[in-house]
């Protein structure tokens, strides 16, 4: 089989496709043939040596990247009950440690998959995991969000931004996400009640009272969004570089403010696929790669302004 590796932290062009045997799974395993793996910002930081994950895996090199995946199961352990060859599964695997979605074959623990309902096609499916479950996590674990609150999505038309607007809205919030004029009518589309163009709009001055603040950017933007928040708000920031200096700005105005670091949740992700099944929510993907091209794919994702999800597909030229 095909997998992508690289043996050394580092620009795109460290990421090598190279051959190996396909694994054998184990007594509570299953073995899926992988179609499709999401690419988010913690594959490019990681490949670059930056952020928490790289400083796991740094003396563990050369490493397989990914932690999102969608195929089919193609084997099963002895053990394993709950899944046959030919279904149709996904998952976010191996985070952060292990990785290894972006191989043609993959050894997942049957508890770690859930089923893709018939609505979604597995390249879309396997960019939804890992920012779907930030989203979730984020809305509704740490920040708590209520019908009927108000809340403020940065960067509202990425990969986990795009998700967490539908969420918000699916749960009834009134929904405000910072974008760039490109990406209005795509927010408008997604039923986002307003929309602000960070370039012309200072969301400071258009804010405030908000009950919760998704803060995807970090940094200046997190901080400022302090002020747009009400005395009983929360900001959720998502990137980790900054988010001590967030939440120590939060506790200097008497505000609450948390970082976050996903974690896998089947049961989350099968929530998710269950408003994707109804028709609720949609995975945006806005570009799909080879394996021979995945350092373009980096290149794109680590520029920014994707809107929604870039995939690669394991068995395309």
């Amino acid at each position: 089989m095909k997998h992508l590796v690289y043996h050394q932290f580092g620009e795109p062009d460290v990421l090598t496709v190279e051959e190996a045997p396909v694994p054998e799974p184990g007594p509570e395993d299953v073995l899926v043939r992988v179609v499709a793996a999401g690419l988010n910002p913690i594959d490019w930081k990681t490949r670059r040596g930056l952020g928490f994950a790289a400083r796991q895996i740094e003396n563990r090199l050369p490493w397989t990247p990914g932690y999102d995946m969608a195929g089919e199961v193609v084997a099963v352990g002895q053990k394993v009950a709950t899944l046959v060859p030919g279904d149709r599964v996904m998952g976010m695997v191996g985070f952060p440690t292990s990785g290894g979605a972006c191989a043609q074959f993959l050894v997942v623990p049957s508890v770690d998959l859930a089923i893709v309902p018939e609505e979604l096609e597995l390249l879309p499916a396997a960019g939804l995991p890992l920012a779907g479950l930030t989203a979730w996590q984020a809305l509704f674990d740490v920040g708590e969000l209520e019908p009927g609150q108000k809340v403020l999505v940065h960067a509202g038309a990425g990969g986990v931004g795009h998700l967490a607007v539908q969420f918000a809205l699916e749960r009834g919030a009134h929904v405000i996400a910072t974008a760039s004029a490109d990406n209005r009518d795509f927010l408008a589309g997604l039923g986002v009640h307003e929309v602000i163009d960070y370039h012309q709009e200072d969301f400071a001055d258009e804010c405030y009272g908000l009950d919760l603040v998704l803060d995807l950017v970090g940094g200046d933007t997190g901080k400022r969004s302090l002020h747009a928040l009400s005395e009983h708000g929360v900001l959720v920031t998502i990137p980790t570089v900054t988010a001590d200096e967030i939440v120590s700005e939060a506790e200097r105005m008497g505000l609450k403010a948390h970082g976050m670091t996903v974690r896998p949740d089947v049961f989350q992700l099968e929530e998710i696929l269950e408003l994707i099944e109804d028709g609720d929510v949609r995975v945006h993907v806005d570009g799909v790669f080879p394996l021979s091209d995945a350092a373009a794919a980096h290149r794109l994702l680590e520029g920014g302004h994707v809107r929604g999800k870039l995939v690669l597909d394991l068995w395309g030229d």
